[in-house]
């Protein structure tokens, strides 16, 4: 059994990207501990679960059945509800992270956290596996290796696509504004800069189905080494169903 850290941020994070991997860690009987800014117990994008204000795309952008009903039970689990802070990830050993999304603004503080960059750095150090999904992987790209570059530098990665990023926004901006502008540039920008060759990105195929438990085909992962990242919500079961075989791959070595 593997302990697993899931760090999130206080407010905001994406339902789908948190609880559909939670799901798939307990049913491995991994050791889950969620890491907030404050150790208080995080709230996601409320939004998300509702689908208030995405007018006539509700059903597009909001979280589906599956990705509700599991955030709705993990929200009563007793790891979410009794969460440790940053700091305290920090100083504690897991054998892996896992590094959810979410894209309103209050998800800030969470991208930029020094703490969790540092955690990451030091799991890449160990070849421990660090997945992230959507904006999560943003952690992974600020971070800093021993050599003064990007822990993405040498590595094949995805993240949310521009072309999702920017059509989500521009589907919306007219009664939410920047609600899916987290920052300026975009994740796939900001990615990409801080590899060795923009080649090494890949945004995976266009469309937006979903995947799900019966069906993985169509989630859209990439892998390298002990690096794992995906897109948007629409990858969390395939991206999920991987970190747990990386687990199962780490325990036999």
């Amino acid at each position: 059994m593997a302990r697993v850290l899931i760090a999130i941020p206080n407010d905001d994070f994406d339902p789908s990207e948190s609880a559909i991997p939670w799901k798939y860690l307990r049913a491995g009987e991994h050791e889950v501990v969620f890491a907030t800014q404050d150790g208080l117990p995080g709230e996601c994008d409320p939004r998300l679960l509702d689908g208030r204000g995405f007018g006539p795309f509700k059903r597009l952008l909001m979280a589906n059945q599956d990705a509700r009903v599991a955030y709705a039970a993990m929200a009563q689990s007793t790891e979410f509800r009794n969460p440790i802070d940053w700091k305290t990830a920090l100083v504690r050993p897991f054998d892996a992270l896992l590094l959810p999304g979410g894209h309103a603004q209050c998800v800030r503080p969470y991208l930029e956290s020094l703490d969790l960059q540092q955690k990451a750095a030091e799991m890449f150090a160990a070849n421990k596996p660090v997945a992230a999904i959507c904006h999560g992987v943003l952690i992974a790209a600020r971070a800093l290796g021993p050599d003064g570059e990007s822990l993405l530098f040498n590595r094949r990665t995805t993240a949310l696509p521009k072309s999702m990023e920017l059509s989500a926004w521009m589907l919306t901006c007219a009664w939410l504004g920047d609600y899916y502008r987290t920052y300026l540039r975009t994740v796939e920008d900001e990615v990409t800069d801080v590899l060795a060759q923009v080649t090494q990105f890949d945004a995976g195929p266009r469309g937006l189905h979903r995947d799900s438990t019966k069906n993985l085909t169509p989630g859209f992962i990439v892998r390298d080494g002990n690096w794992l990242s995906a897109r948007w919500p629409g990858d969390a079961h395939r991206f999920a169903s991987e970190l747990v075989a990386m687990l199962a791959e780490q325990q036999t070595h």
